[in-house]
């Protein structure tokens, strides 16, 4: 992000050294070699590209940013003894999907982790963006010029690898003033416990799952009949195909909303396709006929071989109207201490973990935090009245 007010800090941290030569690899080592603290940012390709594949790495010391291409340059062997030393702390701002990326793409898990983001949302910050933070912190403006680039493509302007530098040039300065605070107000382990939690969560998410079936990612899919959800399947799958071999991402091809329109209304012609809302007319002309083959196919299943919307897994007992009753009053909790800590409610306790706590019915602090994802942070704000509540009944 290129910095339209340098002012002391930013000046700082003026050298960017651009890195996609092997040769330079041993510059990163030497770069990083002395430093406590590294700040990191990643970019991926899946705004544009088929795959969300990271596309560059950006690295700060206190002294020197470095925007490193992995498309270029094996970065795994040069950046994993730093960033798996826990003696050597990484700074990230909504690190979630990074680190997944780095796990994924590079087999490099995060040691020592801090997040900008997570702690301003802990000290109750009306906007956690890295934009409206600098801005609020740093007194730092920065430009939306390259959010939406294509980081995938080659070559990089100097204006692309100055945005990407301006995602870590500065947060050695923010983590310093938002952790300054979190002491004052006794988070400061509140976060570390949040930060520790990123890091199992990233390791985990990356072990294989089983494939999930991409109608439920369709938000009306679930009320289709058998043949509609079949049909929304299949075409898909076409959508899918021709986002590989063109190396888009798939609602750069079509949106999920034209695929819906299409499947709802059955075009039997070219010029009908062409004619549905938000489908690209030159896209019906060059792969239209293959799309309504895919419907026509479909048309013809007996309903027998029709695969319909896939129902939940069901884990542990059924969900019962006295479940939905206690969920409303640790809800009641949740919002109380909410308002009292100044936090946003989702940030003290999400409704999914509420929902686990409601099924494993807890009888202890002890019981409480076997439940999944619950921090002992949480305990400590809403514990007790969590159990108590789950004790007693609504009267």
């Amino acid at each position: 992000m290129p910095v339209s007010d340098p002012g002391p800090t930013a000046a700082r941290h003026q050298a960017t050294t651009y890195v996609d030569r092997v040769e330079q690899a041993r510059g990163v080592e030497r770069a990083l070699h002395g430093a406590r603290e590294i700040a990191l940012d990643c970019e991926a390709a899946g705004f544009h590209r088929y795959s969300d594949r990271l596309c560059l790495v950006q690295l700060s010391t206190p002294e020197k940013t470095l925007v490193l291409d992995p498309l270029a340059i094996d970065l795994a062997p040069h950046l994993k003894p730093f960033l798996e030393d826990p003696r050597r702390r990484t700074i990230m701002h909504g690190a979630a999907y990074d680190l997944r990326l780095l796990a994924r793409d590079l087999g490099i898990g995060i040691a020592n982790l801090a997040d900008t983001q997570v702690a301003a949302s802990l000290l109750g910050e009306p906007a956690v963006g890295l934009q409206a933070l600098l801005g609020e912190h740093l007194g730092i403006q920065v430009s939306k010029r390259y959010q939406r680039a294509d980081w995938a493509k080659r070559p990089l302007t100097g204006g692309m690898i100055d945005y990407a530098a301006g995602d870590t040039r500065h947060l050695h300065d923010l983590a310093a003033i938002l952790e300054e605070r979190l002491r004052e107000r006794g988070r400061m382990h509140w976060a570390e416990e949040e930060y520790r939690w990123l890091c199992a969560s990233a390791a985990e998410a990356n072990v294989d799952d089983p494939p999930v079936d991409p109608v439920t990612r369709f938000k009306d899919a679930r009320r289709m009949d058998d043949r509609t959800v079949t049909a929304l399947r299949e075409v898909i799958g076409w959508r899918d195909r021709i986002a590989r071999a063109r190396d888009r991402a798939p609602f750069r091809v079509v949106s999920d909303q034209a695929l819906a329109e299409v499947v709802a209304t059955r075009p039997a012609s070219v010029a009908a396709l062409a004619a549905v809302k938000g489908f690209p007319p030159g896209l019906a002309r060059s792969r239209g006929l293959s799309l309504l083959e895919v419907l026509k196919r479909v048309d013809g299943l007996p309903a027998a071989r029709l695969v319909p919307f896939p129902r939940p897994r069901r884990r542990g007992p059924r969900w019962t109207i006295e479940d939905d009753e206690a969920l409303d009053r640790l809800k009641d909790v949740r919002n109380t201490a909410a308002v009292r800590v100044g936090l946003e409610r989702g940030r003290v306790m999400s409704n999914q973990v509420l929902r686990r706590i409601v099924a494993a019915r807890p009888r202890s602090h002890a019981e409480l935090g076997a439940v999944d994802d619950v921090r002992q942070w949480q305990i400590e704000v809403l514990g007790g009245d969590l159990l108590r509540t789950l004790g007693s009944p609504r009267r």
